[in-house]
């Protein structure tokens, strides 16, 4: 058997654009982004110069939790579109050279799907979800005490029915978590997965994908209990080489949103015969910090090695605190926990960081999944308390800001109403969102749309080749990577003080420019010939 083609190996190396439809662009003139809206940027997805498009859920949905409450897989939601036009982007898409990838979130359903509903009717299909019986004299405790994925300990992951019995949702009430010991929840997701490869998609992101196995005993949770009782469980892998084995008959492939801290376990999913990806989440949540940076990309490539699988980088998504803001605040990490309203933000500084922070991650081997309006310098919108949706911000008591500031709909066009998104927002653009529309960007060599065009048209020049790490001062992060015509560099000064630049011969891009001296300033990077 030959060598896999480079065709065969995209996902090794691509650029993957994540589509928060809703947010996106709106064709229909209603407010909320759909599929219409999408299929007229692909023109601008091309010249920005992506490999692929991940889409968040794009199902029938209540849209009780942004859509990952799915109430039929084969369906489009109405506010988006239908199953027809979904086919057609996904067509049009590749006619342009770019693939499609769709989002399955096998944790739960939501409580409108009809499985859910039968159950809800003392159907056999209760079999297919977690009920139990309640503890106390009369059943009137929860069957254990597991803590919310959504709000700790304080919110319960059960929810009571009239006849007494009560059913698991690690997430919302409208989310009941599948039984994944029956083989028909099994059965229905590989068809559902058939479904949409048959349809053309190239890949699938796995929601919550070290989730889905529970105890079948259902035991009260024990900090550091091993095996743990519903997270990274070992019947897992049975369930992912089931699935990689449809994948392999459509040449498709697999990216996991597996959060794990062991990176030994982390690694098993990433076997040759399980997922060909998963999401970093090290590198996502790091701060703008040169030690930390280094570490954090040192133990991603260290864990990946072992099973020949690709590095991802991820500095932002739908539920994390856009980068621009992340990196303009004195704790430039990301932690769920340590969100809070008011914080204060320095959006220049946050920007500077942001620009060289993107040369710093398309340089490193392996996939780079970028969020909308990441490549338009989008900041985090504060949204007015009584606008704001997520479900994570009313289960939190109202303390948590949620996770909307990264969703409001983009802006395309600075003249036009609503920044050119569409009809009125589902979510309020902050006042100068206009500031940050594609159309001035684009005519803008100095924007960060222009920045993120050029490095898009380099990229390609790294190759797959390692990386090798140069000395450097302290704060300062360089290496090596074998280009296609010599050696590339890579150069990041996170220092107070401009750093002189290793020996090259020609300087392809730069994040901002070099000081009168030819010295790297602060919070800037450098795309390099060496």
């Amino acid at each position: 058997m030959g060598q896999p083609t480079h065709a065969q190996n995209w996902w090794r190396s691509a650029v993957i654009y994540q589509v928060y439809v809703r947010s996106f662009a709106d064709g229909d003139g209603d407010g909320t982004g759909d599929l219409a809206g999408v299929r007229a940027k692909l023109p601008y997805l091309a010249e920005l110069g992506v490999d692929a498009l991940w889409f968040n859920p794009w199902y029938l949905s209540p849209m009780k939790d942004g859509g990952y409450d799915v109430a039929d897989y084969r369906v489009i939601d109405p506010a988006f579109g239908t199953l027809a036009e979904a086919e057609k982007l996904i067509a049009e898409a590749k006619e342009l050279g770019i693939r499609t990838l769709v989002d399955i979130v096998p944790n739960h359903v939501s409580d409108q799907h009809p499985w859910f509903r039968a159950a809800l009717a003392q159907g056999p299909e209760r079999e297919l979800f977690h009920f139990r019986p309640g503890r106390g004299e009369h059943g009137e405790l929860p069957p254990n005490d597991w803590p919310s994925q959504f709000a700790g300990s304080a919110e319960p992951v059960w929810t009571r029915l009239p006849d007494g019995t009560w059913y698991l949702h690690l997430f919302t009430p409208e989310q009941p978590d599948l039984n994944w010991a029956h083989p028909a929840v099994r059965q229905e997701h590989e068809e559902i997965l058939r479904f949409w490869f048959e349809r053309g998609v190239a890949g699938v992101r796995i929601d919550s994908a070290a989730l889905l196995a529970k105890d079948p005993d259902l035991p009260d949770f024990v900090e550091g209990r091993d095996p743990h009782p519903y997270v990274d469980r070992d019947e897992l892998h049975d369930i992912y080489r089931s699935w990689r084995t449809v994948a392999d008959a459509y040449d498709g492939i697999f990216v996991g949103e597996v959060w794990l801290p062991d990176t030994e376990r982390f690694a098993r999913y990433l076997r040759p015969d399980e997922l060909h990806t998963a999401f970093n989440f090290s590198f996502l949540s790091c701060p703008w910090d040169a030690g930390r940076l280094r570490t954090s990309i040192d133990e991603t490539l260290a864990e990946h090695a072992p099973v020949g699988a690709p590095a991802t980088w991820v500095l932002c998504n739908h539920d994390v605190t856009r980068t621009v803001t992340r990196y303009g605040r004195a704790d430039s990490g990301f932690d769920f926990a340590t969100k809070a309203f008011g914080t204060p933000t320095d959006l220049a500084l946050g920007a500077r960081r942001a620009r060289a922070g993107a040369l710093l991650s398309l340089a490193l081997p392996g996939a780079v999944y970028l969020y909308q309006g990441e490549e338009l310098g989008l900041p985090e919108a504060e949204i007015p308390r009584d606008r704001i949706q997520d479900p994570m911000h009313f289960r939190s008591g109202g303390t948590d800001p949620g996770r909307d500031g990264c969703r409001v709909p983009l802006p395309w066009t600075a003249d036009a109403p609503y920044a050119g998104f569409g009809g009125e927002p589902w979510l309020p653009q902050p006042s100068g969102w206009s500031a940050y529309a594609a159309d001035l960007q684009a005519a803008d060599p100095g924007s960060m749309l222009s920045l993120y065009r050029a490095a898009l048209t380099i990229r390609p020049e790294f190759g797959d080749g390692p990386l090798t790490w140069l000395p450097t001062p302290e704060g300062v992060l360089a290496f090596a990577r074998p280009g296609q015509e010599g050696r590339l560099l890579c150069v990041v000064n996170l220092a107070d003080a401009p750093a002189d630049l290793p020996a090259h011969s020609r300087l392809l891009l730069g994040s901002g420019p070099l000081d009168p001296r030819g010295r790297l300033p602060k919070d800037t990077a450098v795309w390099l010939h060496g």
